[in-house]
């Protein structure tokens, strides 16, 4: 790993394995409302009981932060899976009715939440992409 990526990977790894962690209890009102954001990029998720998907999106957000957290797992894999995820996010954020202002990609107030998620995608390319260069590579 290079020595670069440790903030990038310890600011999203922290970040997400938290919020995987907080979702761990959902409700089945909270679950259901993720569930239908997530049905506008996949349709698929609406034949899960949203108790259900509650709990595999926390799975899946404690495996991610954890898998970024992992100094042993290289950045490349990590930063695709980043990447997978905060492509998800932006989806959501594009096709959810409200998040977005009218004709723009300008999130309202109500969509700044997902819309902030960019940062996400920015840091998974980096990772992805910064793999060239051997200098400032720590030693596994």
């Amino acid at each position: 790993m290079k020595l670069s990526h440790i903030p990038l990977r310890l600011s999203t790894g922290g970040f997400i394995l938290n919020s995987g962690l907080g979702k761990t209890d959902l409700d089945k009102e909270s679950a259901a409302g993720l569930q239908a954001m997530a049905a506008n990029i996949f349709p698929q998720v609406k034949q899960i009981e949203p108790e259900q998907f509650g709990k595999y999106i926390s799975y899946a957000e404690m495996a991610l932060g954890g898998a970024l957290l992992a100094p042993f797992i290289p950045s490349r894999l990590a930063g695709l899976a980043l990447a997978a995820f905060s492509g998800s996010m932006i989806g959501m954020y594009l096709k959810t009715p409200g998040m977005t202002e009218e004709g723009s990609v300008r999130p309202t107030q109500q969509g700044t939440a997902l819309a902030k998620d960019v940062w996400m995608l920015g840091i998974a390319l980096a990772l992805i992409l910064d793999t060239k260069n051997k200098k400032n590579t720590l030693a596994a």
